[in-house]
């Protein structure tokens, strides 16, 4: 348990954090893109070593946790070995397109993907792939092991041509 107040099952930092040093063991450098207060980011650096931070617009970090305060853009992936986005909101769209280049885990919560219809879970995580796929890049879905209906991610690696 930690001492910091979070919504939802507070396991899912771990949760992502051990998923993302066993599935990208060569990862070093890490964007939490729209982090909040940087949970995952801390554990990261703190029980792995890992140079990673929040990119969040909202500048809402824990102190110590290294963040940048400004919106995520998929030009910014070249920087990172790899991109996480847990539940990462508007900036949703931008982190799937930075699969384009580098490895992605996105763990999407609400339908920023298309404004122009609603998408449950299942949708959206098919209208994903369906789109990453379409560009060569290869998408596997993982469901992680903490509680709550948003625990469902995708795993988007680059066209092997990348």
């Amino acid at each position: 348990m930690t001492r910091h107040r979070f919504h939802g099952d507070e396991a899912r930092f771990d949760v992502l954090a051990d998923f993302v040093t066993a599935r990208f063991p060569q990862a070093r450098y890490v964007a939490d893109v729209a982090g909040g207060q940087g949970m995952l980011t801390r554990l990261l650096r703190k029980r792995f070593g890992l140079e990673a931070e929040v990119v969040d617009p909202r500048g809402w970090t824990l102190k110590g946790v290294p963040a940048r305060a400004e919106p995520y853009l998929a030009s910014l992936a070249d920087y990172y070995d790899l991109i996480v986005g847990l539940h990462p909101d508007e900036a949703l769209r931008e982190v799937v397109d930075s699969a384009r280049v580098r490895p992605v885990l996105v763990v999407p919560c609400c339908n920023f993907w298309d404004r122009d219809r609603r998408l449950g879970r299942d949708e959206l995580l098919t209208a994903i792939t369906t789109h990453h796929r379409a560009l060569g890049g290869r998408a596997e879905h993982v469901e992680l092991a903490f509680r709550g209906p948003k625990n469902h991610a995708l795993v988007l690696l680059p066209p092997r041509n990348a």
